[in-house]
């Protein structure tokens, strides 16, 4: 009984907050719907049911991660980053550290990394909707695979440069130095893609958990400022996807232009 009176006025906030959140879309689409394209809405009782799914979805969404995921999150962040987990119970930490102490956080940041962007949802949508109009030559899982382990990579690279204390911008420019080649050699088709596949893991599931990893890290970690080397994990998390998914499509390309140089050898 407690934990429902607890549970349902929280649930009425969120939706009340989603519902204030979801009508300025409907607003905009209906208003462009009937005042510019002047033509009635195909389907409106399905689509009305359709935005109803939507807030309720993401009400109990939201009130899950709030509850669940968030607090859990920042929990391991705060215990996998504590000094007494580091270098054992009763320790400080030494003057002299090095990165490899911090390994578990680097396997934990990988592993929330990949975990968090294959449940992203905006990640989803975008892969469902590349392989409808690719006609299957990009797959959803392929897609979110290789998104996942750029985030992935992204992360635990981040922890690292927060232990070491080097600045950003060295990784960030070369990182898009990177990019702006595999511009030039990737297919075109995916270029597109994977520029937004970057813009879509910062989004609901991935921000507040690597956020809380990293504020946790440079607060615990001598001479760094959470403020200063605490953030920048989502820049890492937008940019190493846009790798991944230019690679993935290269390497795509290349084992189906040797499958196909094989076939044709064979046939002479």
């Amino acid at each position: 009984m407690n934990v429902l009176s607890t549970l349902i006025p929280t649930f009425i906030e969120t939706l009340l907050s989603t519902v204030r959140d979801v009508i300025p879309i409907v607003c905009i689409i209906f208003g462009f719907q009937f005042a510019v394209l002047r033509k009635p809405v195909v389907n409106l009782k399905k689509i009305i049911f359709g935005f109803i799914y939507v807030i309720l979805g993401l009400s109990l969404f939201l009130m899950g991660l709030e509850m669940a995921l968030f607090p859990l999150g920042e929990s391991m962040a705060v215990q996998l980053t504590a000094p007494a987990f580091l270098f054992g119970d009763g320790e400080s930490i030494p003057k002299n550290f090095s990165w490899q102490h911090y390994y578990w956080v680097y396997i934990f940041a990988a592993a929330i990394g990949f975990s968090t962007t294959v449940a992203e949802p905006s990640l989803i949508a975008v892969a469902i909707k590349a392989e409808q109009v690719s006609g299957g030559a990009i797959s959803v899982n392929g897609l979110r695979f290789s998104v996942a382990i750029g985030v992935a990579i992204g992360i635990s690279l981040g922890c690292y440069r927060i232990v070491a204390g080097d600045p950003i911008h060295y990784y960030i420019i070369a990182g898009y130095v990177v990019v702006v080649i595999q511009t030039f050699y990737a297919p075109k088709f995916i270029v597109p893609l994977a520029y937004d596949s970057g813009g879509v893991t910062t989004s609901t599931v991935t921000v507040p958990l690597v956020t809380a990893l990293g504020l946790g890290l440079a607060s615990t970690v001598p001479g760094r400022s959470p403020l200063i080397d605490g953030f920048g994990l989502i820049a890492f998390a937008s940019l190493f996807p846009m790798i991944t998914v230019m690679g993935y499509a290269q390497l795509t390309e290349w084992a189906a232009k040797r499958g196909t140089t094989e076939e044709n050898t064979r046939e002479s």
